[in-house]
């Protein structure tokens, strides 16, 4: 076997025992015939945070890592000890997926092109006037461009960070249009005005159950979106169903940024389908 047919990647984030990824990969590269592997970097843990990045990423090189793929909390701090950036990462300010090729660090963004496949197959005739998004982090930046791109006319950001939230909205404006985007001041009115809520947060995984707005706020004309995936079935999903919103799971999101960076470590066009079927099934 030929060395570009072997494929060493991982995943660097908090607390992502549970994480899909590496099986998606894997399965995908069995099926494509490479030698594919790939590994948890869980920085829980091995008892580190974010500051750890320089070092992970100098001993994936000497590892000969062909790629990794960044999830919470380092979706933005990795970016300083990057070479380059793809358009969509520079644009979105965020990255989820690093190519270590030729001794250069690229940074690219497959969260963004994730969440709007998912969106257009779950919630493609869903209204859009109006939406609410908890979260202003990395994973937050993807996915309002990826709402803005999908024609939501009013974008509404709620963080703990209001310095995030801010510099968000304006980076969404540069790129949208005036008024595209706004930091949200007051949760309940804002909510009560609608269409549609996305949860960016971490709020709702295994790790950091709850909820990432009152339960109250929730009534059944609004549609309801959901990054996280393990459990596929968050508080906020459950709950939101059973008032009887459209409902979107993280699961799509998970799976087609897969399928981009899948690409991207591997040089190989994987089947998107085969690896949204092998998802369902590790989660039936």
């Amino acid at each position: 076997m030929s060395r570009s047919n072997v494929i060493l990647a991982g995943l660097i984030g908090a607390g992502i025992q549970a994480s899909r990824t590496p099986a998606l990969h894997e399965h995908e590269g069995d099926a494509q015939g490479l030698r594919y592997l790939y590994r948890l970097i869980d920085l829980d843990q091995l008892k580190m945070d974010s500051t750890a990045l320089p070092d992970l990423l100098l001993a994936a090189e000497r590892m000969n890592y062909t790629g990794l793929n960044i999830t919470f909390p380092c979706k933005q701090a990795i970016i300083p000890l990057l070479d380059e950036l793809s358009p969509e990462a520079k644009g979105i300010g965020a990255v989820n997926t690093v190519v270590l090729k030729d001794g250069k660090r690229v940074g690219h963004n497959t969260d963004c092109l994730g969440f709007a496949e998912g969106f257009r197959r779950g919630l493609k005739d869903a209204a859009r006037e109006r939406v609410v998004q908890m979260g202003a982090g990395g994973a937050g930046a993807a996915v309002a461009h990826a709402l803005l791109s999908e024609g939501v006319q009013q974008l509404t950001i709620f963080d703990v960070d209001s310095e995030r939230t801010e510099s968000l909205a304006n980076n969404l404006n540069q790129h949208f249009g005036v008024g595209r985007a706004a930091a949200g001041r007051d949760l309940p009115s804002t909510l009560n005005q609608a269409d549609g809520l996305v949860n960016t947060t971490p709020m709702g995984m295994a790790k950091l159950p709850g909820m990432p707005v009152p339960v109250e706020l929730l009534r059944k004309e609004l549609w309801v979106a959901e990054i996280v995936y393990f459990p596929l079935e968050t508080e906020l999903l459950r709950n939101a169903r059973a008032l009887g919103c459209r409902t979107l799971d993280g699961g799509n999101m998970a799976v087609f940024q897969a399928v981009k960076a899948f690409e991207l470590f591997s040089g190989v066009v994987p089947d998107a389908q085969r690896m949204l079927a092998h998802f369902q099934s590790m989660n039936g």
